[in-house]
C-alpha cells in the first residue's frame, strides 16, 4: 500500500486546524469571554484586563475612586469561581495615585510592614489613621479576609488601594 504523500500533509492540517481551532475557540467563548464580562459587571471596576492559563488567572483592575477592593476581589472569585476552578487568582490594581500619596505610603508603609510580619493587623488602622492626621484631605479605610489586606488611600483625587497578602515573607509585596 502506497500512501500519497499530499494527502496525508493535507489531513493533518486540518486535522490541526480544527483541533487547536476548536481549543481556541473553546477557551475564547466558553472561558475567558464569560469571566472578562463577570469582572467588568462588579460594582466598582471601571476597566479590566485578564489573562487565563492553565494554572492561574492574571487580572488587572481599574477601579472607581470610591470602590471597596474587598468586595470586588470576594465577588470576581465568587461569581467566576465556575471558571476560574482551581486556578490561582493574581489581581493587581492600577492607580491613580499622585507623587505625594506615593510618598505618604512609603512613610506609613514601615510601620504596615511591621504589623504584618509580627500578625498584629489591628495595628495598621491606627497607624494609617496617624499618618493621615497630618494630611487635612486624606482618607484611608482598611479592611481584612482570610487571605489579604485591603488599605484604600484617598487624597483628593488621587486615590491608592494596596491588596497586601497574609503570608509571611520577606521582601517588598509582589502587588503593592
Amino acid at each position: 500500500m502506497k500512501l500519497r504523500l499530499l494527502p496525508v500533509i493535507l489531513s493533518v492540517i486540518i486535522s490541526a486546524g480544527v483541533l487547536f481551532g476548536g481549543w481556541f475557540a473553546y477557551t475564547s467563548f466558553a472561558m475567558e469571554n464569560p469571566l472578562s464580562n463577570k469582572i467588568s459587571a462588579v460594582a466598582g471596576v471601571t476597566n479590566s484586563t485578564m489573562k487565563l492559563s492553565s494554572s492561574q488567572v492574571d487580572i488587572e483592575l481599574t477601579l472607581k475612586p470610591d470602590a471597596n477592593l474587598r468586595n470586588v476581589v470576594e465577588q470576581i472569585k465568587q461569581d467566576g469561581a465556575s471558571i476560574i476552578g482551581k486556578r490561582t487568582v493574581n489581581i493587581t490594581v492600577k492607580n491613580s495615585s499622585s507623587p505625594q500619596l506615593d510618598q505618604w505610603w512609603s512613610k506609613a508603609l514601615f510601620e504596615v510592614a511591621q504589623a504584618m510580619e509580627t500578625k498584629h493587623y489591628a495595628n495598621i488602622p491606627t497607624t494609617l489613621e496617624k499618618y493621615a492626621a497630618d494630611i487635612p484631605n486624606m482618607k484611608v479605610d482598611s479592611e481584612m479576609d482570610e487571605q489579604n489586606v485591603y488599605i484604600r488611600l484617598t487624597d483628593g483625587d488621587a486615590t491608592k488601594f494596596i491588596m497586601l497578602p497574609r503570608i509571611s515573607q520577606i521582601g517588598v509585596w509582589p502587588n503593592e
